[in-house]
């Protein structure tokens, strides 16, 4: 009988948390052919998830949960999923029942039948949405697919299932600024993706905002991509040529046709736009500087303050 291991983040999910698990167990139930574990990361919760968790893992043996010493993001949470399951197949699901727990079983059948590494939900709209949002959101997706040559389409979440020696592959990349989507990609292996119509959380509110967005799209630009120098360096030959050529022309109408340089309003502007190149360019330098003085400080990706027990030995 194969193990599969539910990997769910959890962060103040206190108001849907009963819902998924009553679902995820519905669906489960009916695998008769697998064993399963639920395994809940609790990334730093400030309302009383963790008292949830507790209280699953009393009812039902198959739930376990590790809870943060404080908000490390989900990045790390799927990380410490991923190390701390015990199952032949690991599955990374939200907790807001945005990701169907009826594809379980479809999911399944992808990598113990059909010879897939790895079976994801493909989310095949955004209802449900704003309109901002939603377009910011494609244009990331199809602004990193262009820098970084990764198959990182907008809908390819983490909602997927995988087998133990993908996961292997996933964990042996240490890096503490972690992009899932991006690794997920890195990583490679033969994947199944699945449509599925996008739905509103069950309960509760989101919790990414513009700018927690925002700083999500720069750490995955960033971490898998090197085009922003690229674009700086671009940025930079051109304002030379451009400089050069406009010394030169001036100097020729000054020379030949006796013109006058003018002067104060040209001047200001200029070096007021160069400024600005120059600043961008040194932001994008201290933003990989700032990411390689993260990773050589060896910092842990996580730390635990409370678990329900190791279950690396069931």
């Amino acid at each position: 009988m194969d193990k599969l291991t539910v990997i769910v983040p959890c962060y103040n999910e206190e108001e849907v948390l009963l819902s998924f698990y009553q679902e995820v167990k519905k669906v489960l139930d009916t695998m008769k052919t697998v064993k399963a574990e639920l395994l809940f990361i609790d990334d730093g919760s400030k309302d009383h998830t963790l008292n949830i968790l507790r209280e699953l893992k009393e009812k039902d043996a198959c739930c376990r949960y590790i809870a943060f010493s404080r908000n490390f993001g989900k990045e790390a949470a799927m990380f410490a999923g991923l190390e701390q399951a015990t199952g032949d197949y690991c599955v990374i699901m939200d907790a807001d029942l945005q990701h169907p727990p009826t594809l379980l079983k479809e999911m399944y059948y992808a990598v113990k039948e059909e010879g897939y590494d790895c079976c994801a939900g493909f989310r095949k709209d955004r209802k449900g949405e704003g309109k901002v949002r939603s377009f910011l959101s494609k244009s990331f997706y199809k602004v990193i697919q262009k820098m970084s040559h990764m198959n990182m389409a907008d809908g390819a979440g983490d909602f997927r299932m995988m087998s133990r020696k993908m996961a292997e592959a996933i964990l042996a990349c240490k890096e503490y600024n972690r992009y899932m989507k991006g690794i997920f990609s890195f990583v490679g292996f033969d994947t199944k993706w699945i449509p599925f119509e996008n739905v509103e959380r069950a309960a509760g509110h989101t919790k990414w905002s513009f700018r927690s967005l925002f700083v999500y799209a720069l750490n995955g630009i960033f971490s898998f991509s090197t085009t922003p120098i690229t674009i700086a360096a671009a940025a930079g030959v051109a304002l030379f040529v451009l400089s050069l050529a406009y010394g030169i022309g001036t100097g020729i109408h000054t020379l030949i046709f006796g013109n006058k340089v003018s002067g104060y309003t040209t001047i200001v502007c200029l070096i007021l736009f160069l400024n600005g190149i120059q600043l961008l360019v040194i932001s994008v330098l201290g933003e990989y500087i700032s990411k390689n003085y993260m990773e050589s400080k060896g910092r842990p990706i996580y730390i635990v303050k409370e678990s329900s027990g190791s279950g690396k030995s069931s």
